[in-house]
């Protein structure tokens, strides 16, 4: 044994063993006494706190350390009556002694916090040092023809691996329940967000009964992935639904995580404002650091493994060959390359799914971030980054930052792979493994340029998805008005012109990513042939067995290599993606300092306003609000008046806080509540939507008898002790008020009383005046038929007018399904639960994928390419092992030359195949990804109304980016990679099975086998990608909604309830997606084990074969092979199930291109002439109309004509059907039975953009779109600069606009934010001026404008469409009495129709009543306003 390195010798490796069990044992006794000396006896209920709490710890660690010293005792027993060799028997069996003793130290002393953390270190060392003498184990074996290593050595060194690495995990990652429920206590004092209202939460995810079973589960569990298993057999006997998905622990629930990370980020960075990219990550790895750590040593491990396999082929050639070690030698090597392929399974399989664990965490606490910070954006800020883009934040970005922990250890992988090939090509050619490294470094940087171009593609093309984003954010929310002008073609095209945008970054980045993958995947060709080459010219003889060991090592290196270009992309989408965030984290916040808050009742003041100057825009030189100078006490109503554009509503946001402050002060005592212009509804139910205990109406614009009760019941009722300020436009709600302020320019002109203003104020004249000229139409009707009107209504004045409003409502709820009994709830809702397929994914879904791009013709020539590569680099690969000698000794059947230029020929044809098929890949990839998205977004444009109704904006917006997403980047490359995989598997099968095809006795069971795995796995884990589709989009829709609601929310405080709503969310989304990363790693594992079962079987057989009967190097080849082979057929099966899990996007896509379609836009059969329509004459016949199929009647069979060029007046109560009327006249809605006529054409029997485009509308909600002024005026580019100017000068904004620096070309922000409501209005109103159609319809039309700017439309109006039929929707009375004929609906019929006089003349009808009651409200406020 002298010939023996040293440190190789078992008597070392015992001594060494010795020392440190003994070092234990003293470190134990030490500090007992120490203990004993300084602290003595303790009580029982001190001792309690120095013992380790967890409970589940120290059962997992009691059971093994007394198994381990009770098996080094039987050990010991055994070695001392039976181990012959006098040699080291005393060092031996003094080790096993030691062993003995120290490990029932540590069974004894394990519950002591003390001993906890000295043997958590102690571990470590024990760990490695096991690996060490097992590793040594096998290298004397092998190499130490002499020696003869006893069994119970190596049985020995193997048991204590095992159990360094079971301590070494328990200690690391089993969490102490005890202290963590400690520490939730701790938070829950010291956090309001999860003890205020969030108990439920936390409680709710404590709970055994559904808690994740990996919180709970043993150490084989977690080794098999057992713990998944219940989960997988509920999904093969039930469709999978949220709740039957176990909850996630509180380490990766976001309610357990987040506190932890916003207290580092408040640490660290002082405000989230101040975050860098650099702080940001360092923030997220201390978040996870301890799964880092530990998949970094898992993967360390498996890299190890990896290449013991390359190492040994050499030696297993050579022992085919009858050069033996000893008798054992066999037996060794079969063991060694099974031991590895099982170390190499399972510490893939844990640092994958750990490393997937981390990601849903990391994704978790960014999605939260992201939220967070958007509901403190200041105005500002919000300009800058609009809903979509926040959107991409959230949904992109946070998921591409989760996902790069698969790429984590990947990098210094690299480095430890090249350092171990070069080792072992160092062993096996000498010197040309310097020449290797050369060409493998040669190989690596080609890729920087084509890494710099991939992150300059990437970088772009996610900003040119964001604008697309932005843009169909702000499309889909508007849809509505899209189609009633007829729109909705134009603004596709602008969509796909910002699709074809990124569809040129998409192009150059997969034709870039494409000559990164030939680049990878003919560097192991290329190193190969370089270092064959070097060995040739060096003249270093090369034999089979060397040969197939380099090539063994240079198909390791082929993986990591070619991940490389992948590694580097996520390196770099990753930077891409945190940059994004981190600068959107610290964009800027509204003001904290702008209000100052006083608790209720330290002032008698509840809102007061010193010298105050506001500006949304700080940077610019103009003042929004100027000179604020207000005081208002506890209890007063203030009423806010002034005319469109004056700064009525950003005064009321100033006082919220919403405005930044430029100087002065503003104090607020109390709390606040806010009713906003734009009402904000969130998706649900009606009830759902009733916040904060309060009732908030669902109408801006509602009619008199609706507009009445509010102002009586709720703002002098309801709210009679409160501080009440509020803006209107009906100045016969002005008297009532204690103050009034007059608003003009961004200044208060005027303020006092009713009565005061009346006497000194001129602003506020030309209001009342404008009240009063509309009045004066009243004043022309007959006075008697008025009054004995209102004397009826004064006598049942008693009666509350709620009734009639409540039945209304009630009926307008079910009329639009947000109501109704229990039972048929889900019948009656309009938004319906998302749908979901069920079951696999479908044939069809595959096949029209794959037929998409070309009919599906580049697939065989791809599929071609890639065989032709396998075969030729199996031939390559054969040739090397046939025409190399096994031994110096026997002469080589061909020259050195011949050998390596047939090796180069066939390297050389392979590259050029990959060449092909790259290229092929990569134009399907382009081709298919650009024709779903048009025909996506074409039916989703095309579709009716009532989907987008029925559709929450989320859902759409889910699959135009996540879904799409994949469909560019992720599924075509999964697609071909399990082809190409399944080729790869192929051909090793066809190589093993050449060598020993008794492997059919194994493989074909094996297959067997791992196809019932498959099937059985795939139901499960099909429901639960479908579930993680389903759960993302009401985090989005969430998201979406949140962000046009900051105003409301902030006002009301409730910032930390919206909070925890959103990480339930989340939450629900992490849940499906964890358990699916654990049974697709449950899966793997099984079909790793069953891999290396064929594996190893197949050595056993050409181990069996007697000498001569096979060529030893043609043997290695298929050791060679194998050693892939349960990569390979995981890899296969994995990515075929994920395949069909990320097919479910295509899936979702193709729901989108099945959408029923509205009518054709043009009929050309049926098209009517240019002068269409001459009268504007409509006839409706019998029309009834119902929103969807399963919801009743809305209109119960109208007739009536409305004449052509005469003004006609809708009326009714809230929920009549006026405006689903209106709807159906555009066929928004189309109608169940019965027509409307214009100018003896059915509408029905022609194109609706022929409709569309000849009738013209101003709606109820004002809309503008970003841009600017002349596209949101003629957006479809049909009229001049002059003609677009003289509509502005009809509708009053022609100065407005002169005044802004673009002029027409003035820009317009998302939503039209930077113009008032009034102001949008009469935009709508230029729009109609430049269309000049023969029907022209008023949807509520001046809801948000003051009355002078009312009378102002109406003459407008009268003056340009004197000879075009006006039908007007008017919550005004005031706007329909000058009306021709006057069309009075009840619940969906006509109740009466006639002119207005004839109407007011009959004392009992529904018009008079109404008449009189606005005229009464009017009357008499005026009159006590008069009196004071």
């Amino acid at each position: 044994m002298s010939h023996m390195s040293f440190l190789l010798q078992p008597i070392f490796l015992h001594v060494f063993s010795a020392i440190i069990h003994l070092m234990l044992v003293a470190m134990v006794l030490v500090s007992w006494l120490w203990k004993k000396m300084t602290v003595g006896d303790t009580s029982d209920d001190s001792n309690k706190h120095q013992k380790l709490k967890n409970k589940a710890m120290l059962r997992k660690t009691l059971f093994c350390s007394l198994g381990v010293s009770a098996f080094n005792f039987i050990l010991c027993l055994y070695s001392y009556y039976f181990l012959l060799e006098e040699e080291g028997k005393l060092v031996t069996l003094l080790d096993l002694a030691l062993k003995t003793v120290a490990w029932g130290f540590v069974s004894v002393c394990l519950h002591k916090r003390w001993f906890f953390f000295l043997i958590k270190s102690w571990c470590v060392f024990y760990f490695f040092l096991s690996c060490y003498s097992f590793v040594a184990d096998i290298v004397v074996l092998l190499y130490e023809k002499n020696v003869a290593l006893p069994a119970q050595y190596v049985v020995s060194d193997v048991v204590s691996a095992s159990v360094g690495l079971f301590f070494c995990y328990v200690f690391c990652f089993v969490k102490n329940v005890s202290e963590c429920e400690e520490n939730h206590v701790s938070d829950d004092l010291q956090d309001p967000l999860l003890c205020n209202g969030s108990a439920t939460v936390c409680s709710n995810a404590s709970e055994g009964d559904n808690v994740t079973p990996f919180s709970n589960a043993g150490i084989f569990s977690i080794l098999t992935f057992y713990w998944v298993g219940p989960l997988i057999s509920l999904g093969n006997k039930k469709t999978l639904n949220p709740e039957d998905v176990p909850k996630l622990d509180k380490g990766d629930s976001v309610f357990g995580v987040f506190p932890t990370f916003r207290e580092r980020i408040e640490k660290d960075c002082g405000e989230i404002n101040h975050i860098s990219t650099l702080k940001l990550v360092k923030l997220l790895v201390l978040s996870a650091w301890r799964e880092i750590l530990f998949t970094g040593f898992l993967a360390f491990l498996n890299t190890l493994a990896s290449y013991v396999g390359p190492y040994l082929i050499d030696s297993f050639v050579q022992y085919l060959d009858g050069q033996r070690v000893n008798e054992k030698q066999g037996y060794v090597l079969v063991s060694a390359f099974f031991i590895s392929k099982l170390v190499e399974s399972l510490s893939q399989r844990h640092w994958l799914f750990r490393l997937q664990q981390v990601g849903i965490r990391i994704q978790a606490l960014l999605v939260t971030l992201i939220y967070n910070k958007g509901l403190t954006l200041s105005c500002q800020s919000k300009k800058g980054h609009t809903s979509g883009e926040m959107i991409n934040f959230m949904a992109v970005d946070a998921g591409r930052v989760g996902n790069f922990t698969w790429y984590m250890h990947d990098l210094w992988r690299v480095a430890l792979q090249i350092a171990l090939a070069l080792l072992i090509l160092y062993k096996n050619v000498g010197l040309a493994s310097i020449a290797a490294f050369v060409a493998t470094i040669i190989v690596m940087l080609i890729n920087v340029p084509l890494g710099k171009l991939q992150k300059k593609f990437q970088k772009n093309m996610m900003d040119s998805k964001d604008t697309r984003m932005k843009a169909t954010s702000e499309i889909l929310r508007n849809m509505k008005i899209l189609k009633l002008q007829g729109w909705e073609m134009k603004f596709l095209s602008k969509i796909t012109g910002l699709r074809k945008i990124e569809e040129g970054w998409l192009k150059k980045s997969v034709y870039n990513g494409a000559i990164t993958a030939f680049v990878f995947w003919v560097a192991p060709t290329f190193v190969s042939v370089v270092t064959f080459g070097a060995c040739m010219l060096l003249g270093i003889p090369l034999e089979s067995g060397k040969i197939l060991s380099a090539l063994a090592t240079f198909r390791n290196l082929q993986v990591p290599i070619y991940n490389l270009p992948s590694t580097i992309s996520a390196i770099i989408q990753t930077k891409v993606s945190l940059d994004r965030i981190s600068s959107f984290l610290r964009l800027e916040d509204l003001q904290s300092d702008v209000v100052e808050k006083l608790p209720f009742g330290t002032s008698d003041k509840a809102i007061e306003v010193t010298n105050g100057n506001f500006s949304w825009d700080l940077s610019s030189s103009i003042t929004t609000l100027k000179n604020i100078n207000l005081e208002v006490f506890h209890g007063m109503k203030v009423a806010v008046c002034g005319t469109v554009g004056s700064g009525k509503s950003t005064l009321l946001s100033s006082i919220l806080g919403e405005v930044p402050k430029v100087s002065g002060t503003l104090k607020v005592c109390g709390t606040k509540a806010y009713v906003a212009q734009s009402p904000w509804i969130q998706s649900g139910k009606i009830e759902e939507n009733i916040l904060f205990g309060k009732e908030m109406d669902r109408e801006s614009a509602v009619d008199a008898h609706t507009g009445s009760h509010l102002f009586k019941e709720c703002l002098l009722g309801l709210l009679s002790s409160k501080t009440v300020v509020y803006v209107t436009h009906q100045v016969e709600f002005l008297p009532a008020a204690d103050l009034i302020l007059v608003m003009k320019d961004g200044e208060i002109t005027q303020c006092g009383k009713y009565a005061d203003l009346l006497k000194n104020g001129t602003d506020f004249m030309e209001l009342v005046g404008a009240h009063k000229k509309a009045l004066s139409t009243l004043d022309s009707m007959d006075e008697g038929v008025v009054s004995n009107e209102i004397s009826t209504l004064e006598q049942d004045s008693d009666v509350p007018i709620s009734q009639g409003g409540e039945k209304e409502e009630e009926k307008k709820d079910e009329q639009n399904g947000k109501i109704g009994n229990k039972g048929d709830e889900a019948k009656g809702q309009l938004v319906q639960e998302e749908e979901r397929e069920r079951g696999k994914v479908g044939f069809s879904v595959y096949w029209q994928y794959i037929t998409t791009a070309y009919g599906g013709a580049l697939v065989p020539f791809i599929l071609l390419a890639h065989t032709l590569f396998q075969v030729l680099q199996i031939g390559s690969n054969y040739w090397m092992a046939w025409a190399t000698p096994i031994s110096q000794d026997v002469e080589a059947p061909v020259s050195s030359t011949t050998l390596i230029a047939v090796y180069v020929a066939l390297s050389v044809a392979s590259s050029f195949c990959i060449l092909g098929r790259t290229t092929l890949l990569a134009t399907a990839l382009y081709k298919t990804a650009t024709i779903i998205f048009n025909k996506m977004h074409f039916c989703i444009f095309r579709a009716p109304m009532a989907f987008f109704d029925s559709t929450p904006s989320g859902r759409i917006l889910n699959r135009v980016s996540t879904d799409q997403s994949a469909v560019d980047t992720i599924i075509p490359y999964q697609a071909a990679s399990f082809a190409f995989l399944l080729i790869q598997l192929l051909g090793i099968v066809a190589v093993m099975s050449q060598s020993a095809w008794q492997v059919f006795i194994v493989f074909i069971p094996v297959i067997a086998i791992s196809i019932w795995y498959q099937q059985y796995y795939l139901p499960p884990s099909r429901e639960l990608s479908r579930l993680v589709g389903v759960c993302k989009a009401p985090i989005i829709q969430n998201f979406s909604e949140t962000i046009s609601g900051t105003s409301t929310i902030r006002s009301f405080d409730q910032q930390s309830r919206f909070q925890e709503k959103n990480m339930k969310l989340i939450d629900g989304y992490s849940q499906p997606n964890f358990n699916s990363a654990g049974a697709s790693a449950w899966l793997c594992f099984r079909l790793d084990i069953l891999s290396s079962i064929t594996f190893a079987f197949s050595v056993i057989c050409l181990m069996l074969i007697p000498k001569g009967v096979i060529d030893p190097g043609l043997a290695g080849l298929s050791v060679t092979y194998g050693l892939n082979l349960n990569s390979v057929n995981a890899t296969v099966i994995r990515i075929l199930c994920d395949l069909e899990n990320k097919m479910i996007s295509v899936e979702r896509i193709l729901q989108y291109t099945s959408i029923r379609s509205e009518p054709p836009l043009v009929v050309e059969e049926n098209r009517p002439n240019s002068s269409w329509p001459s009268n504007g004459e409509v006839d409706i016949c019998n029309l009834q109309v119902r929103y969807a199929p399963h919801l009743p009647l809305v209109l119960h069979g109208l007739t009536c004509t409305f004449r052509g060029g005469l003004k006609t007046g809708i009326v009714g109560r809230t929920g009549s059907g006026k405006t689903t009327l209106i709807q159906t006249l555009f066929r928004i809605i189309e109608p169940a039975a019965g027509e409307v006529v214009i100018d003896g054409i059915n509408i029905s029997s022609i194109g609706l953009h022929d409709l569309r485009s000849r009738l013209s509308i101003i709606p109820q909600d004002p809309t503008m779109f970003e841009g600017t002024v002349r596209n949101n005026l003629d957006p479809l580019e049909e009229y001049t600069d002059e003609q677009i100017w003289e509509a502005l000068e009809k509708c009053q904004l022609g100065e407005e606009v002169r005044r802004k620096e673009g002029k027409l070309d003035s820009p317009v922000s998302e939503n039209g934010e930077n113009w008032s409501m009034g102001q949008r209005q009469l935009v709508c109103l230029g729009r109609v001026l430049l269309k000049k159609s023969k029907v022209l319809v008023l949807d509520e039309a001046t809801a948000s404008v003051d009355t002078a700017t009312d009378n102002l439309i109406q003459q407008t109006l009268r003056l340009h469409f004197s000879d075009s039929t006006v039908i007007t929707i008017a919550h005004r009375i005031t706007s329909v009495l000058d009306s021709d004929m006057v069309l009075l609906l009840h619940q969906g019929l006509i109740e009466e129709y006639d002119s207005p006089s004839k109407l007011l003349e009959d004392k009992s009808s529904s018009f008079a009543q109404l008449v009189a009651e606005y005229t009464m409200r009017s009357k008499t406020n005026f009159q006590k306003s008069s009196n004071h």
